[in-house]
């Protein structure tokens, strides 16, 4: 582990508590525990965070919780539930954080469509830097926007072959999804921390796929 990664860092409990509540959406209660247990967080069953934007959930938490799903499910198994489990927490978010977000105000719902996806990216992404621990940046070119995160609590202080923000790829299917009402798009983690790579980088193509 390097020195930045042996700093603590923290999401709010409000994330946190949304991430176990989309857990349980998609394996249930008892495997939320069972997670739980093997990330060696069994403090949290039946204790979720409280619902305030204190920052106490740690981002190991986090990366334990994506490695457990792996480890229990095995690697397809495991990012097959975590991406579903992105796409449930973007849901339960919107309910938090829409008004911040502003994506249910008419003059959003009225832009077209290249300026919807990259307003609500950018908003997405300000909800991570104003409200946690994680740095995320956004670019684009004329085929691709990039949702690059400096600091990345998913994947956080693990070593990997290849990419595992699955979580972080799930919730941006979700978000890209209900912004566009209804059309789906490419998403892809190109670049992860836990492979060696300086930052993790998701590569969204602005062509949707219908």
């Amino acid at each position: 582990m390097n020195n930045a990664q042996s700093m603590q860092y923290f999401y709010p409990n409000q994330l946190g508590r949304i991430i176990l509540i989309g857990m349980e959406e998609v394996v249930g209660r008892i495997g939320v525990n069972a997670v739980l247990n093997q990330a060696k967080l069994s403090q949290l069953i039946d204790n979720y965070p409280s619902n305030d934007l204190e920052r106490n959930f740690k981002f190991e938490e986090l990366s334990a919780i994506q490695q457990a799903f792996e480890e229990i499910y095995g690697p397809r198994g495991g990012r097959g539930l975590t991406l579903r489990v992105g796409r449930a927490c973007f849901k339960h978010g919107l309910r938090e954080f829409g008004p911040v977000l502003g994506f249910t105000d008419l003059a959003f719902r009225l832009l077209p469509l290249d300026e919807k996806l990259r307003t609500g990216a950018n908003s997405f992404a300000e909800i991570f830097n104003r409200f946690s621990d994680q740095r995320v940046v956004v670019d684009e070119d004329n085929e691709y926007f990039y949702w690059t995160i400096e600091r990345c609590p998913v994947c956080w202080g693990r070593r990997t072959d290849s990419p595992v923000c699955h979580l972080a790829v799930g919730l941006l299917q979700e978000a890209l999804y209900w912004v566009s009402g209804g059309k789906f798009f490419n998403v892809e983690e190109v670049e992860c921390i836990a492979k060696g790579d300086p930052i993790c980088r998701i590569v969204i193509e602005k062509k949707s796929l219908d």
